[in-house]
């Protein structure tokens, strides 16, 4: 198991991942096709874009977190 202080990267990890997976699926198809060898393709696509992913998510993660937080208000002071 993984402590859980690296949560955070574990979760960045994990959901660059699965984004960049899709994006890049559906950016193929939409390419291409659905040719021989898409799969192939599709997954040559996608391991470099979560290689730019993932440490993208992670620089840019604590300024998304802000940004919420400035946009949001507690429940507690939330109007009925």
């Amino acid at each position: 198991m993984i402590p859980a202080r690296y949560q955070h990267i574990l979760f960045g990890f994990i959901l660059s991942g699965l984004m960049s997976f899709m994006v890049s699926g559906i950016a193929t198809f939409r390419s291409l096709g659905l040719i021989d060898g898409f799969f192939m393709l599709w997954i040559t696509n996608w391991l470099p874009s979560w290689s730019v992913a993932f440490p993208t998510l992670l620089i840019v993660s604590p300024f998304t977190r802000r940004l919420v937080a400035k946009l949001t208000r507690p429940d507690s002071q939330a109007q009925p």
